[in-house]
């Protein structure tokens, strides 16, 4: 049978976040903010506002940077009992906030502030340890009952993490469609939707239409209607995409690639977006089509090659990589069976093609 989840409501535009104290009120009278320093500092203050002219008791929690089973303790503590966590920040700031709902069974509302992932519409979560080490990627018990995008916020951010952020997306296409194909199963643990394959495929459309025109809004440092279709693509299409569609080889390569420090090192959607060219050149797709999507990372300043995303790599390095994929779960959301030297070859082909010369 398909599954298909989602965030219960989701809210975008420039000044949504003075929005904030009416939204939250839809759902509770009571709220903890874990908020990333740089935006405690710069809207704390408006976001206490809005809640006091909402008449919601609202406190502010600062988070201290990483997301850590030890940092759940303090924020449980520091928090209290509340019926609503809201996280405003990036990724790791997102996920303490979630794992602090998951653990009180709060209603959880999320409020990215960049937007290099498709995280802020999901369940999952990633725990860490002291040591910055990922511990495992854990589950809410259901997904934010509320999504806030502040598009004047998110034009502020460096425009590397927006790249980023389109990386993530550009080849949920790619991962959904093999999935389906494959007969495979979705972070909910279903089937794979219509729905969210069609959205798969909307995201990528409208990337390929838009994402210029997005990054020159960056530029001017302020949203218009093609950055606003380029977030609610990355966000919203792409997260909807993920979660009920499924995942493929694009995203099990992280696995492999986050065991080389100097790829580990990378944003996620810089990863992501060199996998997809492997996953393509596995998919044996028309050479043009991967020269089209190339050329396209090379208009918005995404890698297309392990050299162009961080180094180039010797054959010890690239078997590391291909056998730590084949651990990933998602590697058997692929019409046919692969092997780690099929991953290798096809790392290969994409560093002769692609590695600058």
């Amino acid at each position: 049978m398909i599954i298909f989840g989602s965030p219960t409501r989701y809210v975008q535009g420039a000044g949504a976040l003075s929005s904030i104290g009416a939204e939250i009120g839809r759902i509770g009278s009571s709220v903890a903010f874990v908020l990333d320093p740089l935006i405690q500092d710069s809207y704390g203050d408006a976001i206490a506002a809005s809640c006091r002219e909402a008449g919601i008791d609202a406190r502010q929690v600062r988070f201290s940077g990483e997301c850590t089973p030890q940092e759940v303790d303090r924020l449980q503590q520091v928090a209290g009992d509340v019926a609503i966590v809201a996280s405003a920040g990036g990724g790791k700031c997102i996920d303490a906030g979630k794992a602090l709902a998951n653990r009180t069974s709060a209603l959880m509302v999320t409020i990215p502030t960049i937007a290099s992932t498709d995280a802020p519409t999901s369940h999952n979560y990633v725990m860490y340890d002291e040591n910055h080490r990922m511990l495992g990627v854990e589950k809410m018990r259901r997904n934010p009952a509320l999504v806030l995008v502040d598009t004047a916020v998110i034009a502020r951010a460096p425009k590397k993490l927006f790249v980023s952020g389109i990386g993530d997306a550009i080849g949920k296409v790619y991962e959904v469609d093999a999935c389906a194909n494959a007969g495979g199963i979705n972070v909910f643990g279903g089937k794979s939707s219509l729905a969210a394959v069609t959205l798969g495929r909307a995201c990528h459309g409208v990337l390929l239409d838009h994402a210029e025109g997005a990054l020159a809004a960056i530029d001017r440092g302020v949203p218009d209607e093609t950055f606003e279709k380029v977030v609610e693509a990355t966000v919203l299409m792409s997260g909807l995409a993920f979660e009920s569609g499924g995942l493929s080889i694009a995203h099990s390569m992280t696995r492999g690639l986050t065991a080389v420090k100097v790829y580990a090192d990378t944003l996620h959607g810089f990863q992501v977006a060199y996998a997809n060219i492997v996953q393509i050149r596995l998919e044996g797709r028309p050479e043009k089509e991967i020269m089209a999507l190339a050329d396209f990372y090379g208009k918005v300043g995404l890698p297309r090659s392990l050299a162009e995303l961080a180094a180039s790599a010797d054959n010890e390095t690239r078997d590391k990589i291909a056998e730590l994929t084949m651990t990933s779960p998602h590697i058997r959301h692929f019409p046919r069976q692969i092997a780690s030297s099929d991953v290798r070859d096809a790392m290969v082909w994409v560093e002769k093609t692609f590695a600058p010369h």
